[in-house]
């Protein structure tokens, strides 16, 4: 029997950004995959729901919950925050968060190594933002092969970055890798 195509298999993990419905439509569609919401979106969308003058104290707190070693803990910095004077101040963000646990709470069963690299779908978008800059002046292409030319060169440099770039791209990849054949091990096959 011929081996399943790459492109047909599961994923393991998918970074959502919180988009309504996602999360369900992922899980219909690949429902061994592990459903996780984007830390820094979360993040993000809670010091959108704060002055400013109170990042300085909020941050460190919001840290204390997606860096906790188990859910328990992220659980008991949770109910820390909505007790203290900020969660009385700001009862939306404890809200956000409650609210999104579900999709939170896989992350935090991944080992620190991974944490690392599947905590926000920033890489994502940065490589969509490539893609849409090198088409962005260009208007309109008379053929899908046209656009083609255009975005190849533009992959390419993703795929093989510049000298300055690799550390960037590649940090934590190697350690994370090793973790995630662990973790997946009947799912992954690293060659």
């Amino acid at each position: 029997m011929a081996a399943t195509p790459p492109w047909k298999k599961s994923p393991c993990i998918v970074v959502c950004d919180g988009l309504k419905g996602l999360p369900d439509a992922v899980t219909a569609t690949w429902p061994k995959a592990t459903v996780q919401t984007c830390v820094i979106h979360l993040t993000r969308a809670s010091l959108r729901l704060s002055s400013s003058k109170d990042h300085p104290k909020l941050v460190p707190v919001l840290k204390a919950v997606y860096t906790a070693p188990t859910e328990a803990a992220a659980e008991q910095a949770l109910d820390a925050l909505e007790a203290s004077d900020l969660g009385e101040r700001y009862p939306a963000i404890v809200r956000t968060w409650r609210s999104a646990w579900p999709e939170f709470t896989p992350y935090l069963a991944f080992p620190p190594a991974m944490r690392t690299v599947v905590y926000s779908t920033n890489m994502v978008e940065a490589i969509n933002s490539r893609l849409r800059k090198a088409t962005r002046n260009r208007g309109h292409f008379p053929s899908e092969q046209a656009a083609l030319k255009v975005l190849y060169p533009a992959v390419r440099e993703q795929i093989n970055p510049n000298a300055r770039d690799a550390n960037h791209v590649a940090a934590h990849w190697k350690e994370a890798l090793n973790q995630f054949s662990l973790f997946f091990e009947d799912r992954l096959s690293i060659q």
